[in-house]
């Protein structure tokens, strides 16, 4: 087999694999709206793009280690997008039912 092949299939692969965050980067961020995206799925994600990140590293495959990278930068976009969300509608959650009590009446909780 030719040297060459397994590093253009690996640059492909990485190049498809990494492509496919950037629609859910740009509409999380654009949209402000996470609700939909699942924030145990994406630490496991972000989880093992750390893990291939540190193998590329150990046997050292670029293709393996820059694609890995990017798709944990991306991946890590969308968790922290996810995460910020949901802290800011908690927040305002909270905000909203201390406006919606009755002042004079003791509350429980």
């Amino acid at each position: 087999m030719s040297e060459w092949l397994p590093t253009i299939l690996a640059t492909v692969a990485g190049i498809l694999s990494t492509a496919s965050f950037v629609p859910q980067v740009l509409k999380a961020w654009r949209e402000r709206d996470t609700a939909a995206i699942s924030k145990r799925m994406y630490m496991v994600t972000v989880t093992a793009f750390v893990l291939w990140s540190t193998y590329g590293f150990l046997i050292g495959a670029m293709p393996l280690i820059i694609f890995n990278l990017l798709s944990l930068a991306l991946s890590g976009t969308i968790l922290f997008l996810k995460v910020r969300n949901d802290r800011q509608e908690a927040h305002a959650a909270k905000e909203a039912s201390v406006i919606r009590r009755e002042p004079g009446i003791a509350q429980s909780g």
